[in-house]
């Protein structure tokens, strides 16, 4: 066969979808069909899924072949194969050979892209989950957003209600009466369902339908529609779900936008895919032309933070596990270390315990019943809920913390506090989240009330002299970090980031001891040698400088080592280790702890935000990544932080992509995060390269993270 094929794939939670493309673009044979769930063939694989296909992914490529026979082609004919979808995991190459692999994001924008040339908005709504995408013309990029772990915005709710109502989902919206003013819940798929039960027999058929694709319209705008706000404009609405013309109908009323529904709106991932095999493959011959970033990192990072890390780790045990007699506090993360360290006492910061525990591993799923036995369920921050549910916790002599910005974390402390007859034992600090000098004074006056209380009932003494030699050696650590800080900032990537952002220095209860003078010190030699090393390869222009925000997941380094390793974008610095207050004031050291405080900007949401609004130029980041611990309910990312955020770096033209998540519980992680990672680096790869792909051409085995692991819970 003389002419080129182009081949597209689409494996999605619930269907498959394929499409041929030929030379020209025309679009030849499509494939729509939904998936089932296979017998194994277990130990009897025979290797040749064309003709077996008795396993779930063998079942997938003997369909693939069945299409492509019908189409009198064979695989051999294929001049370039691209695969998308959510069920494209790791192993998937051992039964269709694939090209590259691209997000469903991506695909879908092409596909779009093609059928409205002018388009600058996208819905897709699949069985899995929600996409919203649209193209910033600020920043010259398409930016998108997509839904979480419920199900109530995804195909799977409509298919749930037509399984209820004893209707086929594909005659769902001949049958709905528009005029309906019944209301089912929007917030989740369970509830919906249970109201269709309720209502099913009380209200004509057409009503309760109605009032499903209404409520699923509603849920599917709250999850990702923010996106669309301040955007006036056809929206193109396609997946699985663009075929229930109620649901465009309802989207449109609530947006105020027109919805624009193309004629292959179920594969469109996979017509996306083909149009992007066949770009691809147009365009390899220019690729050449590129600068050639190096496919991995990982060699010139070898050894950087070796000697500084174990140093940490070795420091991070000492303090946690020490047999000294000095009185035992408890802090969080914002009360100055300083102040305890100058007392001389033993510090247990439990933020810092929590992220340790969950590291480790051993028996977090008991800490968890234990909590949930107690009353602590999953709308409990997770750090609060190991220190619920852990029956090691040391009995501490004094509990101290601030009221900002954590007000769940303020109430858990007492709540422990009480629990292990501590109540006259715990001091809070009121800590008030402006950037002024009341705030000041009130912060200052709660730390030396918080000292007198200290004194009174440790029976020590804070002597001056102490704290103002803590502060100095405080000054000392500053001017090392922010030494390493600037490296960092005007280098190429020296570190691993799911490295750096372990040592966290904005957090660190070390600040006021010779300790963490020696730990700065020693990272600053080890990263102006990684930079004589990765400088002979490479400039600061020639990656992707990401910008981690927050915490990132303690229980593993899988998704860091996605972004870094696999997307090939490195994360070149991390909020936690950005060290930005001025020198404390030695002869005032309580004023200068509570602007050091304030100046850490996770106090102040809006400080916070201008502050990285700042920084991220000088760092001449290209992307922002906010991992939103408890899925905005954390006061440190929640949604006004969020939206506050995305305001100034809009100003700035740098996008942001928010990871919804958990920084301790792995069960509660949406399937969906390594989706919107593959989505933002690849339109970052279009912005700065021209290329969807990272490797620019460079063929690379796919590394995806095992999926099984990722969506477990999910």
């Amino acid at each position: 066969m003389n002419r080129r094929l182009f081949l597209g794939v689409d494996i999605g939670s619930t269907t498959l979808k394929a499409v041929l493309l030929s030379d020209d673009g025309t679009l030849l044979h499509s494939l729509y069909r939904r998936t089932q769930s296979q017998p194994s063939a277990g130990g009897n694989c025979s290797g040749k899924c064309r003709l077996c296909g008795q396993c779930n992914l063998g079942a997938v490529a003997k369909t693939i072949d069945e299409f492509l026979a019908e189409s009198g082609v064979g695989r051999d004919d294929l001049a370039r194969t691209v695969a998308t979808g959510s069920q494209v995991v790791d192993d998937f190459q051992r039964f269709l050979h694939f090209d590259d692999f691209v997000s469903e994001v991506s695909a879908h924008i092409a596909a779009a892209t093609q059928f409205c040339p002018d388009c600058r908005a996208i819905l897709d709504v699949g069985g899995q989950d929600s996409k919203a995408m649209l193209f910033d013309e600020a920043m010259g990029i398409w930016v998108s957003k997509m839904s979480g772990i419920c199900a109530a915005g995804t195909g799977a709710f409509l298919d749930s209600v037509a399984a209820r109502l004893n209707v086929p989902v594909e005659q769902m919206a001949e049958r709905v009466h528009y005029e309906s003013t019944l209301q089912l819940s929007s917030v989740c798929a369970v509830l919906s369902a249970t109201s269709v039960n309720k209502f099913k027999n009380r209200y004509p058929l057409g009503d309760v339908i109605a009032a499903a694709c209404r409520a699923q319209a509603r849920t599917i705008i709250s999850g990702v529609g923010d996106l669309f706000l301040n955007y006036r404009g056809p929206i193109v609405f396609q997946g699985g779900v663009a075929s229930n013309r109620a649901v465009a109908h309802y989207l449109e009323t609530i947006t105020g936008n027109p919805i624009l529904i193309p004629e292959r709106k179920q594969v469109m991932g996979a017509l996306g895919a083909a149009i992007i095999a066949r770009q691809s493959f147009l365009q390899t011959s220019s690729r050449e032309s590129l600068r050639i970033v190096p496919a991995t990192l990982a060699p010139l990072w070898t050894g950087t933070a070796k000697r500084s890390a174990a140093l940490r780790t070795h420091l991070t045990r000492r303090e946690f596990f020490s047999r000294s007699d000095a009185p035992l506090v408890w802090r969080n993360l914002f009360y100055p270390p300083e102040i305890l360290n100058a007392m001389g006492v033993r510090i247990l910061t439990m933020e810092s315990y929590a992220a340790l525990r969950a590291r480790n591993g051993a028996g977090l799923r008991t800490i968890f019943d234990r909590a949930a036995r107690k009353g602590f369920s999953a709308e409990t921050c997770s750090f609060l809920r190991v220190l619920e549910g852990d029956d090691r916790l040391p009995r501490p002599d004094f509990v101290v913390g601030t009221s900002a910005p954590c007000q769940q974390g303020e109430r858990v402390l007492a709540d422990l506090a009480r629990d292990l007859g501590r109540s006259d034992r715990h001091h809070l600090v009121y800590t008030p989240v402006r950037q002024d000098e009341h705030s000041v004074e009130t912060i200052a006056a709660g730390l030396e009330a918080s000292v007198a209380h200290l004194e009174r009932s440790l029976g020590v003494r804070l002597d001056r002299g102490r704290l103002q030699e803590a502060c100095h050696r405080s000054n000392e650590a500053r001017a090392l970090a922010q030494q390493c800080n600037w490296l960092r900032f005007t280098s190429p990537p020296l570190m691993r980031g799911s490295e750096a952002i372990l040592f966290a220095a904005m957090f660190s209860q070390l600040w006021g001891k010779p300790e963490l003078i020696e730990l700065h010190r020693t990272m600053l030699d080890e990263l102006l040698a990684a930079k004589e090393k990765v400088e002979r390869h490479m400039s600061i222009d020639d990656t992707h400088r990401l910008l981690w925000l927050h915490l990132p997941p303690f229980y593993n380094n899988r998704l860091m080592d996605f972004v870094e390793l696999h997307c090939n974008a490195p994360v070149v610095f991390e909020e936690v280790n950005f060290v930005g207050w001025d020198p404390l004031d030695l002869d005032d050291p309580y004023r200068s702890l509570a602007r050091k405080l304030l100046r850490t900007g996770f106090l102040d949401p809006e400080f916070r935000a201008t502050q990285l609004r700042t920084f991220a130029p000088q760092l001449k980041a290209t992307g922002l990544l906010l991992y939103n611990h408890m899925f905005g309910r954390c006061s440190m990312a929640d949604s006004c932080f969020t939206k506050r955020l995305r305001d100034e770096l809009q100003s700035v033209g740098i996008p942001l992509l928010v990871l919804d998540g958990d920084c301790i519980d792995e069960t509660i992680d949406p399937c969906s995060t390594t989706t919107k990672v593959r989505a933002f680096i690849e339109s970052l790869n279009l912005r700065k390269f021209g290329s969807l792909f990272d490797d620019r051409g460079q063929e690379r085995p796919m590394e995806t993270p095992d999926r099984t692991e990722l969506c477990e819970a999910a």
